[in-house]
């Protein structure tokens, strides 16, 4: 069920037991090849395919994904939009307090953008001491069970992972342009996290070398991500 293909009384009737699964992306540079909507693209579709024909506990509603995220560090590539961090938690937390009044009392925010995850965490956070509701945060790519991550799948920004997902979903979005030259990424100290524009302009705006996506790669990646969330899913539905 999507939020917006209800009518307010049906809503009214669901909320209350349901749970509002709210997909997060962005709209920024991801290369050369891929459309700049590959995020929230990709985590639409995660969550759609999860909840599709499937009986849930209680009910699931997807409502409208957040296509513009937290991505200010991808403008000197241009083809982005962003919005501050400070106003993508407020956006959530707004979406997080319209649920709360129509009745939600669960709610999970599925991301599919780095950029995202920091705000993503802080508002799940805040939504639940303020609302008092129980809120729920993942990234997609986190779902990858682990024998798939030991083959060592990086889930970069727009390298190999992300470029296979959009081949296997999306292919009329892929733009075929030609050899590509590996990433090259600074080394960070292990455990720490550096934020940096250096980074950015060092690496050229994409994380590790597509040439080696497919199709068929795309596919059982994705396939893993959905079984996963429709079994978290589950598990949330019983738990919540």
């Amino acid at each position: 069920m999507r939020w917006n293909e209800l009518p307010r009384g049906r809503l009214a009737e669901l909320l209350p037991e349901a749970i509002v699964v709210v997909p997060t992306g962005a709209t920024e540079q991801h290369g050369p090849q891929l459309p700049t909507g590959t995020d929230a693209l990709l985590a639409t579709t995660v969550v759609e395919r999860a909840v599709a024909d499937y009986e849930f506990p209680r009910p699931v509603i997807i409502a409208p994904t957040v296509s513009v995220g937290s991505s200010d560090h991808h403008f000197p590539f241009g083809g982005t939009l962003s919005l501050s961090p400070e106003t993508f938690v407020s956006v959530l937390l707004d979406i997080a307090r319209s649920v709360s009044i129509g009745g939600g009392q669960r709610l999970f925010f599925v991301n599919g953008h780095g950029g995202n995850q920091g705000p993503c965490a802080s508002a799940a956070a805040a939504a639940s001491n303020r609302y008092g509701i129980s809120v729920a945060y993942a990234d997609y790519w986190s779902l990858l069970p682990e024998s798939v991550r030991s083959l060592d799948i990086v889930p970069g920004h727009a390298g190999e992972f992300e470029t296979s997902l959009m081949l296997a979903v999306r292919p009329d979005l892929v733009v075929d342009s030609g050899p590509r030259v590996p990433a090259t990424a600074l080394d960070n100290p292990a455990g720490v996290q550096i934020y940096s524009a250096e980074y950015w302009a060092v690496i050229n705006g994409h994380s590790d070398d597509a040439t080696a996506a497919s199709a068929e790669k795309g596919a059982g990646w994705l396939d893993s991500i959905v079984d996963a969330l429709r079994d978290r899913l589950t598990e949330l539905a019983e738990k919540l």
